[in-house]
């Protein structure tokens, strides 16, 4: 996201500016953004062709003083935005307004609600489900319609400046991966043409973009005005219902990355499809699976981090957020705010991590998702939850906030709170606590594309896989392999082996692997411990787990664990089916609840004498284990 500031000067002209400080962002992303600020600056230009969207390079804290007594400001407007980084930001901006005799004017807008009045009216709580969110909402009032798009702007007078341009740190450079070349474009403080101008990926030094998909104002309202022609469509959508497998053209409005970036106001789809849902004849579908129930949901994250803060993207001091001893756990400052290092306690879960990351587990449908996701920066809600479920509780047992941070790396719809919100929920450690419902890597997908073409698009060294295999191609005999063209043997670090292309062997045995973590998961739900628990802080949760439970949980602290270093042998032929897979066939239910609370069971299913307990819902198996 970024912010237009709207500075009102004293002698009556107006200046849109974006402050650009350091972004932390992938290329995908900032490709979307330039396209964003590029639309914006091309509308206010024809609203008035003497101004323009001014980009000025500086961050807001060290800029925003000098601006105001250079242009002699009088009124500084912007959106509010509680992500927990910009509460402290915009705090520290209203204090230096202030100082300087400026009248700050803050709009909320990024939301239906504002999320401090969602809190506020949900008895001062985080919003921990879609009820609770609606339940607040009806005390707050009807959610405000967008107001009209102005008819003129004021021009923007003299712009020259004659002060000093504060440079943006550059250490840690966060988009360091990302570039190809040199960043030029904080050579000025009006950028390298002096020209206040939007600056470009080259400038930037990142990388040429491979999404198809572009933002831009203009983009989203053509977008939104297609979706509303088709009114049946609008009026009966089911999330659940769509097709993760769906790529030319996706199963859901992609429009996510517009509310993200502003390109489209949440306020103004909601209107304009609940309009259409009011008008409808037959019968439309209803939150939370309707498309107005997807900005509910959206709302719900920032209710939820708008309380919590800073604390809401981890689990050490969150009080909402399960513990559980996940590998790979999140390292901390002084403050107790995670750092974004983490510690490898096993060798063998940071190799998981990094083929899951980059598309190489060995399972297809995995596989596909993570590189749709590297080259577009979009992937399906289902398939988020596929590939969610399997880092944490239905495979690698590896820290969620690990995942968390590959997909705000990647994603062009990335919001911090419904990213964090998602990956708590598909972890089970906040929102929704079914932990025994996972997604089958091999039957799954086969619901919606029996055929595969969605592997066989995003992993074409498989596209002449038959299909038979297309889901488990270590299990085609070797003359099925060459006859596609195609050997399943190696790690994926290799393209080819022995002369032709080749695509890895499974690196677990996917069965085996999700009883292991169904039974970490029971586990941990029994000690039953929170991020603010003390035991949890202090690191003597270790004494409520037995040695040999999944994660680091040998001897006293990280660093015993990581010395005992255990692990589990690799199976080297995995024997891979779908026995005693509990599919998630609610889309991971879709309703949620606070953890605390309960949640609603979704699918009711009959329980026999012995299903008294979740063990039932998994056939019992024996779980060979060698520490190595």
């Amino acid at each position: 996201m970024y912010t237009v500031l709207e500075l009102a000067r004293i002698d009556g002209n107006t200046c849109n500016t974006v402050l650009l400080p350091r972004w932390k962002n992938g290329w995908l992303t900032g490709h979307r953004r330039l396209d964003c600020m590029n639309d914006v600056s091309a509308s206010i230009t024809k609203l008035n062709p003497k101004s323009k969207l001014h980009v000025v390079r500086e961050a807001p804290q060290t800029l925003l003083p000098k601006l105001f007594k250079e242009w002699r400001v009088t009124h500084l407007v912007f959106e509010k935005d509680t992500d927990a980084y910009a509460r402290d930001r915009d705090a520290e901006v209203s204090k230096l307004a202030k100082e300087a005799g400026v009248e700050v004017v803050i709009k909320v807008g990024r939301t239906l609600y504002d999320p401090d009045e969602l809190v506020k009216e949900n008895g001062g709580r985080p919003t921990m489900s879609i009820s609770q969110v609606e339940k607040a909402g009806s005390k707050i009032g009807d959610i405000p319609r967008p107001i009209p798009v102005p008819r003129m702007l004021p021009s923007p007078g003299d712009t020259k400046i004659d002060f000093k341009q504060a440079h943006p740190a550059q250490e840690p450079d966060f988009n360091a991966i990302q570039r190809n070349s040199t960043e030029s474009s904080y050579v000025s403080i009006a950028g390298p043409g002096g020209d206040f101008a939007v600056p470009t990926l080259h400038e930037m030094g990142l990388k040429d973009a491979t999404t198809q998909h572009h933002g831009g104002e203009t983009v989203g309202q053509h977008v939104l005005d297609e979706i509303i022609k088709n009114e049946m469509w609008t009026a009966t959508f089911e999330k659940p219902k769509t097709a993760p497998t769906a790529f030319a053209p996706q199963a859901t409005t992609l429009l996510s990355p517009h509310m993200h970036f502003g390109s489209l106001s949440c306020r103004e789809f909601y209107w304009r499809v609940q309009d259409v849902v009011d008008k409808h004849k037959g019968k439309a579908s209803q939150p939370p699976v309707s498309l107005t129930g997807q900005l509910l949901f959206r709302d719900m994250y920032f209710g939820a981090q708008a309380k919590l803060g800073w604390y809401f993207g981890q689990t050490e001091g969150n009080d909402h957020n399960r513990f559980i001893p996940w590998h790979l756990r999140s390292k901390l400052d002084e403050k107790g705010i995670i750092t974004g290092e983490y510690t490898i306690d096993s060798e063998e879960a940071e190799s998981w991590f990094q083929r899951w990351k980059y598309g190489r587990t060995g399972f297809p449908w995995i596989d596909a998702i993570m590189r749709q996701l590297r080259y577009e920066g979009w992937i399906h809600h289902l398939a988020r939850h596929a590939v969610a479920c399997f880092l944490t509780r239905g495979g690698c047992y590896i820290d969620w906030v690990r995942g968390a941070e590959v997909f705000e790396e990647w994603l062009i719809d990335h919001e911090s709170a419904c990213n964090i919100g998602n990956w708590q929920w598909l972890s089970c450690t906040a929102f929704y606590s079914q932990f025994y419902r996972c997604y089958s890597p091999i039957a799954f997908p086969q619901k919606t594309d029996k055929d595969g073409q969605f592997v066989r698009h995003f992993c074409p060294e498989l596209k002449d896989f038959p299909t038979k295999y297309i889901y488990e191609p270590w299990k085609a005999p070797i003359q099925d392999q060459k006859k596609a063209g195609c050997l399943i043997k190696g790690d994926g670090t290799m393209a080819e082996i022995d002369g032709m292309k080749a695509y890895p062997k499974p690196m677990f045995d996917f069965n085996e692997r999700r009883t292991i973590c169904l039974d970490g998961m029971k586990s941990a739900y029994h000690v039953n411990l929170y991020g603010n628990d003390p035991r949890v802080l202090d690191g003597t949760w270790r004494k409520l787990f037995p040695d040999d439970a999944e994660g680091p949980t040998e001897g006293t602290n990280d660093h015993e664990a990581v010395a005992q270093n255990k692990k589990i042998k690799e199976v080297t032929e995995p024997e891979l089916g779908e026995q005693g897979v509990d599919e998630d066939h609610g889309g991971a239910a879709d309703t949620g609840g606070d953890l605390k609370s309960g949640d609603k069971d979704g699918n009711k299913r009959k329980r026999g004498k012995n299903n008294g307990t979740l063990d039932a819902f998994v056939a019992p198996r024996k779980t060979r284990r060698t520490k190595v």
